[in-house]
């Protein structure tokens, strides 16, 4: 898998992965990239299908998705990182903290579940966008995203809308098979990465008792609850999650 990526910061940092929602690529991060990368090398990456990395053919397992981003570590000769995900992304960095911890150092999982079942849900949404396209997901999701003041915004309507209008139709319902299909929640416990829950007040799509849940069964886990905030919460509120993630990231200098 050829994944697209973007390296930024100084070369002998310790690296820091952002890790992207379904519908969205790497520039979900464009207001963490310059804050993070005074301290870190920051690595973002498009998941299959979005942004510039092609899609295969589905489903995905959030073992594959997990491995691409294994492959490109290997690929780039880094050994351990910080990682941060949002929603899939969160979930992406569960899955390497439980099943490869030896390459997660510190864990930031940002409005995101160990378990967004019924399984039935996520799988009606990859048929619907096989038969509709993405571009059919646009006025569902950013009511989703964000809270109502910016989801209406003309600025956040273009670059979002746009960017999930251009996610490949495959790429997407693929993704959303692996959250269909994701097992999370037996090997929690067995999480050593310490970790940061970052949830926002009004996620309608992973609300803080995904969190709260996430937190009481990960040894040390604590949850920082941000509003208002839907679920792009480092979008609406920036400044709060890139304090809270520098915070996270730096105990481990």
């Amino acid at each position: 898998m050829n994944v697209n990526y973007e390296l930024t910061g100084p070369d002998d940092a310790p690296v820091v992965v952002l890790s992207n929602s379904v519908g969205t690529d790497l520039t979900l991060w464009d207001a963490q990239v310059p804050a993070l990368a005074r301290e870190f090398r920051v690595l973002r990456y498009d998941q299959r299908g979005h942004g510039a990395t092609p899609a295969k053919p589905g489903p995905y397992t959030l073992q594959q998705l997990s491995g691409d981003v294994l492959a490109l570590l290997d690929r780039l000769g880094i050994d351990r990182v910080h990682f941060a995900g949002v929603s899939l992304g969160g979930m992406t960095g569960m899955w390497l903290a439980e099943h490869a911890p030896e390459r997660i150092d510190r864990l930031a999982l940002i409005c995101t579940s160990a378990d967004l079942g019924p399984a039935s849900r996520w799988r009606d949404r990859a048929a619907a966008v096989r038969e509709q396209g993405t571009k059919a997901m646009v006025d569902m999701s950013l009511p989703r995203w964000f809270t109502p003041e910016l989801a209406g915004r003309p600025d956040i309507v273009a670059k979002f809308g746009g960017m999930l209008a251009t996610v490949d139709d495959e790429g997407y319902a693929a993704c959303c098979e692996a959250i269909a299909t994701m097992d999370l929640l037996p090997k929690l416990s067995e999480i050593t990465a310490p970790t940061l829950l970052i949830a926002g007040a009004e996620d309608p799509a992973t609300p803080p008792a995904h969190a709260e849940r996430i937190a009481a069964t990960v040894p040390g886990a604590r949850v920082e609850v941000l509003s208002p905030a839907a679920h792009l919460a480092n979008v609406e509120q920036p400044e709060a999650v890139n304090r809270l993630l520098l915070d996270h990231f730096m105990r481990s200098l």
